[in-house]
């Protein structure tokens, strides 16, 4: 068991490094960079202001990883350390000297349109910007990451304390995050800032933004909540005393001063509404509960009547189901549950606060898959009805209902166990349809919002969530088959 676990986590990364690399290097190399443009407002408005256009590109490729990129400020001071005679100063003597360091390094040296002042640009080759994103993904926080030249006397280290506005924590000093380990009254009640995954910067859209927290953070309006800070001053405030990160001694503010008593004064807001994580995962996981709960009865009541009608009229649903255009299936009982039971068909309408929002796109996602489940559970089924235990359970006197639900329903569980995880991963994955026609701010719909928008780093963060749950799925469907059958031995035996 051990082994097999062993390798099989190797092989699950290996190909979630396959497709994130395949996915990366399609994007970054056959889609013109250019596009990423084309919904951006603020690049519209900078037509007449050539220096700043120039400026916010180069700012974004470099954000995105297609270039290293030293604006006019950066470049003077990066020159000054080998060269402090150097000047921002248009002239032969700074260009020659620009013109040496940017040789020296790899850059090529530019100048802005109208001022004409330098700038010096890096185009980075696919490799170098394939390795810069998996040597960043993976973020590791430390007494010693924070270099702070103001804040010289910084101390160093981590202890346990009962901080007055987080509770019981583990506290760090010159980390990036001052609660490494805290708790809460939300899931899973354990949280940590030690270890953090970097999936790049969102752009255009959600821009600045870190992907991770574009798809796991909150959504919908600030949730504020009356607080006490460590100085004392109480304020209502939205502010995620969790998150606090930070901030560099020449850039406190007096807000932040009158609020905390160090430099951990950077945060993030609480909202009202879900991730799009958990909205995905709520309708998901509700959603297989209603197409295994509809499906496996279903299975199970036209295996047994084979031939006759409770089978024909399933194989006639069934059959419609298949044959239906899944984005008229959900057009339909849309409709139908708008206008008879007055639920909402827009997601919006009522928000993610309100029960009603999600009844409809999540039955409606539970149905789609319906079809599939009952075809492969009633055809396994009839198959193990000619068995010879089945055989044996009918000369033992026992009634057909006991042989479905006691032997042959016994034996269909364990392919149907093993299935489950997979299908909660590709309900979500899968649910690109019904989030855009409910509006439901989801992972489903935010994949393709992201591709019409350019936004590449969402791409490719969704590519590798999606493919990462999708693969240990099938570890997890695996583990759960031993826990339903232990005659089921998932180790290798004689070197196979």
């Amino acid at each position: 068991m051990k082994r097999y676990l062993f390798y099989r986590i190797l092989r699950s990364i290996l190909s979630i490094f396959l497709v994130t690399t395949l996915t990366y290097g399609v994007i970054y190399s056959l889609i013109p960079r250019k596009t990423i443009f084309q919904n951006d407002v603020t690049y519209g408005k900078l037509k007449s202001k050539p220096d700043d256009m120039k400026d916010y590109e180069n700012t974004a490729f470099s954000k995105m990883g297609y270039l290293d990129y030293y604006p006019s400020k950066e470049l003077v001071a990066e020159v000054k350390k080998d060269n402090p005679e150097v000047t921002a100063e248009v002239s032969d003597a700074n260009t020659k000297i620009y013109q040496k360091w940017a040789k020296e390094n790899g850059f090529k040296l530019e100048q802005y349109p109208v001022s004409k002042g330098y700038y010096a640009v890096k185009e980075l080759p696919l490799y170098t910007r394939v390795f810069r994103f998996y040597k960043n993904m993976i973020q590791v926080d430390h007494p010693w990451k924070i270099n702070d030249p103001d804040n010289k006397d910084l101390k160093r280290g981590y202890k346990i304390v009962n901080d007055p506005m987080a509770g019981w924590a583990l506290v760090g000093s010159g980390t990036q995050y001052k609660y490494q380990i805290y708790f809460n009254n939300q899931f899973p009640y354990i949280h940590q800032n030690i270890i953090r995954l970097n999936l790049g910067t969102s752009y255009p859209t959600f821009a600045g933004q870190p992907v991770t927290q574009v798809i796991g953070g909150g959504q919908g309006k600030s949730d504020s909540k009356e607080v006490t800070f460590e100085t004392g001053r109480k304020s209502k405030t939205a502010v995620d005393i969790y998150s606090r990160q930070y901030q560099m001694t020449a850039n406190l503010s007096s807000r932040d001063k009158n609020m905390y008593n160090d430099n951990y004064t950077v945060t993030v807001n609480n909202y009202q509404d879900p991730s799009m994580v958990g909205n995905s995962m709520r309708m998901g996981i509700i959603a297989v509960i209603i197409s295994y709960g509809l499906a496996i009865p279903m299975s199970m009541l036209m295996s047994r009547f084979k031939g006759r009608f409770p089978d024909k009229v399933g194989i006639a649903l069934v059959t419609v189901l298949i044959s239906v255009p899944s984005l008229a299936f959900i057009y339909f009982f849309r409709f139908i549950g708008s206008s008879i039971f007055n639920l909402p068909d827009l997601f919006p309408t009522l928000g993610a606060s309100s029960i009603k929002s999600y009844i409809l796109p999540t039955v409606i996602l539970g149905l789609l898959s319906v079809s599939g489940i009952v075809i492969w559970l009633r055809r396994y089924m009839i198959d193990q009805q000619s068995a010879d235990y089945v055989k044996f359970a009918k000369a033992k006197g026992l009634s057909a209902g006991e042989i479905s639900r006691k032997h042959i329903f016994k034996n269909a569980a364990i392919p149907l166990v093993n299935g489950i995880p997979s299908a909660v991963i590709g309900t979500i994955a899968g649910a690109t349809i019904t989030e855009t026609v409910f509006a439901a701010p989801g992972m489903g719909k935010m994949l393709p919002d992201a591709i019409k928008a350019h936004n590449n780093p969402i791409v490719i963060g969704l590519v590798f969530i999606f493919t990462t749950i999708s693969i240990f799925s099938i570890l997890l469907g695996d583990i759960a088959m031993t826990m339903v059958d232990p005659r089921i031995n998932l180790s290798e035996k004689g070197g196979k």
